[in-house]
């Protein structure tokens, strides 16, 4: 009969470590995934109702590299955005006080 020594061996992995998973997440944000799908509910072959669902997970950076930036220009969500648009408002504002004045003859009490 022959002994066998277990000592030697190598550990057992049990299930993915955290190395794994944050390199996982890693390459989702680094690439981007998208999920898509249609929920459709119809009855008697009218459609009722469709819902299309699109969801793109990604970092900023990569995000930005494909074009989607709508936090920036969104003023509900950018300090930047909500001073650009309150900046942009208040120069239509302005024109159109401008053109007003220009079409309202000024009457002599004004002045």
């Amino acid at each position: 009969m022959t002994d066998l020594d277990y000592r030697s061996a190598s550990p057992v992995a049990s299930g993915p470590t955290t190395s794994n998973l944050a390199d996982i997440l890693e390459r989702v944000l680094d690439k981007g995934i998208v999920i898509a799908g249609d929920i459709k509910v119809d009855l008697l072959d009218i459609e009722l109702l469709t819902i299309r669902l699109r969801l793109f997970v990604a970092s900023v950076d990569t995000a930005k590299k494909a074009g989607i930036d709508w936090w920036e220009t969104d003023p509900a969500l950018s300090s930047r955005a909500a001073h650009n648009a309150l900046a942009e408002e208040n120069s239509r504002l302005r024109q159109r006080l401008e053109a007003l004045e220009s079409d309202t003859p000024v009457l002599d009490s004004e002045r």
